[in-house]
């Protein structure tokens, strides 16, 4: 009883504290965005692009300590490989929750550089989120389905130029690109409703990831394999972590190079195709197992 009442009086402090804070930053960083929109100069851009990514990151760690405020959390991070803010990076997280971005902002922030979410273009119209993602050149994906692409075949191929034109902007400063392979977040009913092979896991999809290897392959330092787990809150961590319920947090991050072999023509090499969705479902299968063996499945 006293938890619940607990839970009920700091929901909606929590909350309306990380409103505040995610409204604040998302303000200046629309705010300077529209400046570099305005001015389109290079004198001007990279300067801006900078007190951008300084912000997103500042947003991130204000968030994360005020959920360790009003949470008895442990955020239990290990990283297999040295990291560098002066490095290129291509990050392959499992996604859970809208919480994983907060965490993933607030673990780049110290260790390698701001991050670029790929992400979809319905997005646009959320509140704050969606202008402050387009001012700190995040792209916004319109994925089409196979069927819409037949009937509208002047659309082919347009999700991918959005990737390539968003990929020559990372190309100015260091950069992590984060690409949430999966597609959506993880729920028993997408895990059942695509007929999952893994346990823990979406399956992954590998065209977006493949096509950004193939436009800056040769930038990247190597691929951040990144797992995330909330051990004791699986179903619903935001909720509970705004409620106070969040206890744990863990967080495996693995360093491995770009092998030339994952660089190709995804879309016109079959054979290339096969052998990249190959190479990343073992990733996927490896991760999946690691997360059984933190959860101690048998």
């Amino acid at each position: 009883m006293l938890s619940i009442l607990r839970s009920v009086l700091i929901f909606p402090v929590h909350l309306c504290l990380q409103i505040i804070n995610l409204s604040f930053w998302a303000v200046l960083i629309i705010f300077f965005g529209l400046i570099k929109l305005i001015l389109p100069f290079a004198s001007v851009s990279r300067p801006v692009n900078h007190l951008l990514d300084y912000m997103l990151c500042a947003f991130g760690v204000l968030s994360v300590r005020l959920i360790r405020l009003f949470n008895r959390i442990e955020i239990d991070v290990e990283i297999e490989g040295a990291l560098s803010k002066k490095e290129w990076y291509l990050m392959m997280p499992n996604h859970l929750s809208w919480l994983d971005i907060i965490l993933l902002v607030d673990f780049a922030a110290d260790k390698i550089p701001a991050p670029k979410f790929f992400l979809k273009k319905e997005l646009i119209w959320l509140p704050f989120v969606g202008l402050g993602a387009w001012a700190l050149d995040m792209p916004f994906m319109q994925r089409y389905s196979r069927e819409f692409v037949e009937k509208n075949p002047h659309l082919k191929g347009k999700d991918i130029q959005t990737t390539k034109q968003s990929c020559e902007k990372f190309r100015e400063c260091p950069t992590t690109v984060i690409n949430f392979v999966e597609g959506s977040r993880f729920t028993v009913q997408k895990h059942r409703h695509r007929n999952s092979p893994f346990t823990h896991l979406l399956p992954p999809k590998a065209g977006g990831i493949a096509f950004t290897l193939a436009a800056m392959g040769e930038l990247f330092t190597g691929i951040l394999d990144v797992t995330l787990m909330y051990p004791n809150n699986p179903r619903r961590p935001m909720l509970d972590m705004l409620a106070g319920r969040l206890n744990k947090v863990i967080l495996r991050a693995r360093v491995m190079p770009i092998e030339q072999e994952i660089i190709g023509d995804y879309f016109s090499d079959n054979d290339f195709r096969d052998n990249f969705q190959s190479w990343l479902n073992a990733r996927w299968s490896q991760k999946d197992t690691q997360i059984k063996q933190l959860y101690g499945d048998k």
